[in-house]
């Protein structure tokens, strides 16, 4: 193999194509990550439709469009991408990778590929779905959706490899990123918009690491979003990646734990 590929894009994708065939053997992880994310916005939906958001200036579309986005973001990038690592890690996977051409960036680059690609293709889906089926219009900001859009799949690749780092198993793996998913899921404006929470609340909240992505969407489909809030959600997703790559480079391990 070292004979034919030499070229770092074409080592990480001789390795994204070999995830992608295992990820596409493993039942459990497709189901979550490819059905769950489409399933959720129902659920947004009838919950959005009981909401004042006249207010708020939101319609029940400008809620369930990023919080499908970010259900895809949680369910098929971070959570599935946990799984990958964490299993490659404990079947001495990535051990053996480093022995070769790759690099350490390559092979974290190479296995989250086919995840994010999945989010990637699935955010599209949803965002076409929810563009007919609850009749939105079409952003007026399309550069902060992408932009968000973009911070969350980087981010969420980035956490997934930290969490990784401290998932001791591939049974546990299923447990170690729900902290973050519920955090994520309750605060950071996937299910209940931060327009719609106390002022207090929503600061604390704008401060998660989910919460720029969403709001970048969010404000890309609202078009209310000014120059200095979309600085401040750059801002913050850079920060937390920035963070989380450190965190990764310095704690990520690299074979089982004995």
């Amino acid at each position: 193999m070292s004979g034919v590929v030499t070229t770092p894009g074409a080592r990480m994708a001789a390795l994204a194509r070999a995830e992608l065939t295992l990820l596409g053997r493993s039942r459990g992880t497709l189901v979550a990550a490819l059905f769950v994310p489409l399933v959720l916005p129902v659920s947004v939906r009838s919950a959005a439709e009981e909401m004042d958001l006249e207010k708020a200036g939101l319609s029940v579309g400008t809620v369930v469009l990023p919080a499908a986005i970010g259900f895809s973001l949680l369910f098929a990038v971070y959570a599935a991408l946990v799984g990958v690592f964490v299993t490659r890690r404990e079947e001495l996977v990535l051990k053996r990778l480093r022995t070769g051409e790759l690099r350490d960036a390559e092979i974290m680059a190479g296995c989250a590929l086919p995840p994010v690609a999945t989010g990637l293709v699935q955010s599209l889906v949803l965002v076409a779905g929810c563009t007919v089926l609850l009749d939105v219009p079409a952003p007026p900001a399309p550069h902060l959706a992408v932009l968000g859009l973009l911070a969350g799949l980087v981010l969420c690749a980035a956490l997934a490899a930290l969490t990784a780092s401290f998932t001791r198993t591939s049974e546990s793996a299923q447990v170690t990123p729900m902290p973050f998913m519920l955090v994520s899921l309750l605060g950071s404006g996937v299910s209940v918009p931060l327009e719609v929470l106390p002022d207090r609340l929503a600061s604390l909240c704008e401060l998660l690491p989910l919460t720029p992505a969403i709001t970048l969407v969010r404000g890309g489909w609202t078009g209310d979003l000014s120059a200095y809030e979309a600085l401040g959600a750059v801002a913050t997703a850079v920060a937390w990646t920035v963070v989380a790559v450190f965190a990764v480079r310095r704690w990520f391990r690299w074979e089982p734990r004995r």
